[in-house]
């Protein structure tokens, strides 16, 4: 349905909560008359964390309750490979920042479900350890984590500063206390170190001896450095990223496209950070997105600082990040919306998902009938994760009354005249987003 023809529910199903779905019954659920992006229309039947059926729009029963996606694009979940909990929502706090157990799980949760509204169902918080703080900021994010069990799935990336010398030994005994506490993934800025391979290759034999998977902060702008790394990564089999590799972007061509190919027969996956940098790395340019994906490095892209120090107007917006490679970059889009979702999902160890039956239910509804509009103005937006509606986000746009708008036929969400009822809200057991 376009925006201008706001439509309240039209059949009845069991009592819905607000977000469109019965708690008592929440892994029955029917997405109704979404259109995916080759053109379809369709019912979608969810159940037990998965898809259950696809079939063409009106054919599927609905065992619970239904929310009506007239007018939604049905996309895979996004997934958020870059984020940094601990410091999000700390830029204008007034004073020195305050890392404090309760500060950090405040705004690492605050951080999570902003995000999850946006449509990442899936988060990787990059969280540093050691200095002054020790091991209470990622106490606070796996406390984080803990609480929105249900609603978004989050990984804590345990980062320390130093790993090599007399001053690394230290980091190195924090870090394995870390993986111990449950940070899943191994990170760290082998940059910011005396000895960057030392550090890489401390990073890897942890990872290895663990079984975790390794996610590391650099600029990129060593080749050799970078083409070590590759060649210890070869063996890891739970996976190694890297970024956000701006330093690539300014080496010559042939240089950096001789690196990429060594990133590319390694496996690593390079994420990078379109909407600007973060707190563990200087902004110092882009990575050469195309030129990665043209030497088959798999590339995701995340949103880096979040209102923080390092960028105090980060949104933490996938469709934003994809909105970016697609308008700077030059990607398709769907190329871009892929970076951030089925490339973030690989790069974090993820399950594929599709808008198929069998794979995972973790979706985005976004207004719009095509993608690229869809990242062009990516207002209302519905979350699914495992199988239930968690998020929802509505925007209302309005025109006031004059002849221009009512001959061009302006898109517009608005109140149902006469009904009182807003678009999306629940009726009856079923939802008009």
């Amino acid at each position: 349905m376009p925006d201008s023809q706001p439509q309240q529910p039209h059949s009845s199903g069991p009592s819905s909560g607000p977000f469109g779905f019965d708690p008592a019954d929440s892994d029955s659920l029917l997405l109704c008359g979404a259109r995916l992006t080759d053109g379809r229309t369709v019912d979608v039947r969810l159940g037990g964390g998965h898809i259950e059926a696809v079939g063409t729009a009106g054919s599927l029963t609905a065992h619970g309750s239904r929310v009506d996606l007239g007018g939604y694009l049905l996309l895979p979940a996004a997934a958020e490979p870059h984020a940094h909990g601990d410091t999000a929502l700390s830029a204008e706090v007034p004073g020195p920042v305050s890392y404090d157990v309760p500060d950090v799980q405040r705004r690492a949760t605050e951080a999570a479900l902003l995000q999850l509204g946006h449509g990442a169902t899936a988060l990787r918080s990059h969280v540093r350890i050691g200095d002054v703080q020790g091991l209470g900021p990622m106490e606070a994010v796996l406390q984080a984590r803990r609480s929105l069990r249900g609603l978004v799935d989050l990984a804590a990336v345990a980062v320390p500063r130093l790993l090599t010398g007399v001053a690394g030994a230290d980091g190195l005994a924090m870090l394995r206390d870390a993986v111990k506490m449950g940070a899943s993934v191994v990170g760290g800025c082998p940059d910011l170190d005396p000895d960057p391979t030392g550090y890489a290759e401390a990073v890897l034999e942890l990872a290895a001896e663990h079984g975790c998977p390794v996610d590391l902060h650099t600029d990129g702008v060593d080749p050799a450095r970078l083409g070590r790394l590759a060649a210890m990564a070869g063996g890891l089999r739970a996976g190694v990223t890297v970024g956000p590799c701006g330093g690539l972007g300014r080496l010559p061509r042939d240089v950096a496209s001789r690196t990429a190919e060594q990133l590319a027969a390694a496996g690593v996956t390079v994420v990078c950070l379109p909407q600007g940098g973060c707190a563990n790395s200087e902004r110092h340019g882009d990575a050469p997105v195309r030129l990665l994906r043209a030497a088959g490095v798999r590339v995701a892209a995340g949103s880096g600082a979040m209102r923080d120090a390092s960028n105090a107007v980060g949104r933490g917006d996938p469709l934003e990040a994809a909105y970016l490679l697609a308008s700077r970059y030059g990607l398709r889009p769907e190329e871009a919306y892929d970076a951030v979702s089925g490339a973030a999902r690989a790069a974090m160890g993820l399950p594929e998902v599709r808008v198929e039956a069998g794979f995972p239910a973790e979706l985005l509804a976004v207004r719009g009938d095509r993608l690229a509009g869809a990242l062009s103005l990516a207002y209302s937006r519905i979350v699914v994760h495992r199988g239930r509606v968690v998020a929802r986000t509505s925007a209302v746009r309005e025109y006031c009354d004059s002849a221009a708008a009512v001959a061009l036929d302006l898109p517009r969400q608005g109140r149902a005249q006469g009904t009182g009822n807003e678009p999306g809200r629940s009726r009856g057991g079923e939802t008009s987003p």
